[in-house]
C-alpha cells in the first residue's frame, strides 16, 4: 500500500466515482488510477467499489470505511510535509485564504503585502464566498485560513482567533432626506427607509434582524449584496439606506455621508478559523499576526498544538488596527 494509491482513492471518491475526472485531478492516466486502484484492492482483499461494466457504480461499505481513513493517513502526511518544511525555514508554498468581499477588498490588501514582502516566493488566492461557504470551503480542506465576522457566538468551524471589531455605518447619498444637520438616523428613522445591506441581512437569526425585532420594528430590505462596492454603488442611485461595514467607507467616498449604525444594532467582531488538527506553515500564521498584532504568534502556535489554552486577549476596533497594519 502507497500514499500515491490511497490518494488516487480519495480522489476517485471526491470526483463522485468518475474515473477521468480524478486522473486529471491527481495528474495520473485513467489505466493508471485504475491500475493503481486494482492493486489496492487486491492487496486488501476485498472490492472498495460497485462496479457496472468499466464505470464505478458505488462505494461498498468497506470502501466507506477505508477511504475515511485514507482520507485520515493523507491528513498525517500533510501534516509531516508542512511541519518539516517549517523546521527547514522554507519561504516557498502557496497560501489560500477564503474570506468576504469586504475582508478581500478593504482589509485584507495591506497585510498581504506585508506577507508577500517577507515571504516573495509565496503564492497567495483568495476564494471569495459568504460566511458560511467560506467555513465550508475550510473544513472541506479547501483553503487554509477563513476570515470572516460574527456579531455573535465566535466560529464553531475550526479554531477561530478574534482580530478586530467593528460597526456598521449607516450610508446616505448627499442630499437625502436623512442629510440634515442632528442627531444621526436611529431605528426608527432607518425602519421608514428601504434598506441596503449585505445578504446575510434577510436571514431572521441576523443581527440586523434582530436589531429591529427588539424594537418592535420591520426593516424593509429593499436590496442584498455580497458585495461592499455594489451596495455603495446602488446608495448612490438614490435605491436606499446603505448599512454595511465601517472598513468598507472612506476618504474617497466623499459624496457620501456616514454616521456609526444604532447602537441596538451589535458590533461585530472579526474572525480567523484556522483548521483544526492541521499544520500551518509559518507564513499562513504570520498573517494572522499582522491582522490580530495583539496576539504573539507563539501563544498561537501553542494553542494549535494543544500546549496552551486559548484565551485571547479583547481584540482592537478596526479603526486602532488600521494604524498597525497600514504602517
Amino acid at each position: 500500500m502507497t500514499l500515491t494509491q490511497l490518494r488516487y482513492l480519495v480522489a476517485i471518491a471526491d470526483a463522485e466515482l468518475n474515473i477521468t475526472l480524478a486522473a486529471s485531478r491527481v495528474h495520473a492516466t485513467q489505466p493508471g488510477l485504475s491500475k493503481q486502484l486494482k492493486q489496492l484492492e487486491d492487496e486488501l482483499g476485498f472490492l472498495l467499489f460497485v462496479r457496472k461494466g468499466r464505470s464505478l457504480e458505488a462505494v461498498t461499505p468497506a470502501g466507506v470505511e477505508v477511504i475515511g481513513r485514507a482520507r485520515a493517513v493523507l491528513s498525517e502526511a500533510n501534516n509531516i510535509r508542512t511541519y518539516a518544511a517549517n523546521q527547514r525555514r522554507e519561504s516557498q508554498g502557496q497560501l489560500i485564504l477564503t474570506t468576504t468581499h469586504t475582508q478581500a477588498r478593504f482589509v485584507l490588501p495591506p497585510a498581504v503585502a506585508k506577507i508577500k514582502q517577507a515571504y516573495p516566493q509565496v503564492s497567495v488566492h483568495l476564494q471569495q464566498a459568504a460566511e458560511s461557504d467560506a467555513l465550508d470551503l475550510l473544513s472541506q480542506g479547501d483553503a487554509d485560513i477563513a476570515i470572516i465576522s460574527t456579531a455573535g457566538a465566535e466560529p464553531t468551524a475550526g479554531l477561530a482567533i478574534p482580530l478586530y471589531r467593528w460597526r456598521r455605518l449607516v450610508l446616505v447619498p448627499r442630499g437625502h432626506v436623512l442629510d440634515r444637520p442632528g442627531p444621526a438616523p436611529d431605528l426608527q428613522a432607518l425602519a421608514t427607509q428601504p434598506l441596503i445591506s449585505y445578504e446575510s441581512s434577510t436571514r431572521g437569526s441576523s443581527s440586523l434582524q434582530r436589531a429591529f425585532a427588539s424594537a418592535g420594528l420591520t426593516p424593509d430590505i429593499a436590496l442584498t449584496a455580497l458585495d461592499a462596492d455594489l451596495i455603495k454603488t446602488y446608495v448612490r442611485t438614490g435605491l436606499g439606506v446603505g448599512l454595511l461595514a465601517e472598513m468598507a467607507v472612506n476618504a474617497s467616498d466623499e459624496d457620501l455621508r456616514a454616521w456609526p449604525a444604532p447602537a441596538p444594532i451589535d458590533e461585530c467582531i472579526a474572525w480567523a478559523v484556522l483548521p483544526r488538527d492541521r499544520v500551518l506553515r509559518d507564513y499562513a500564521l504570520e498573517l494572522v499576526h499582522v491582522l490580530a498584532p495583539q496576539i504573539d504568534t507563539r501563544d498561537l502556535r501553542r494553542v494549535i498544538d494543544g500546549n496552551q489554552e486559548a484565551n485571547w486577549p479583547l481584540p482592537p476596533t478596526w479603526e486602532s488596527l488600521t494604524q498597525t497594519i497600514t504602517v
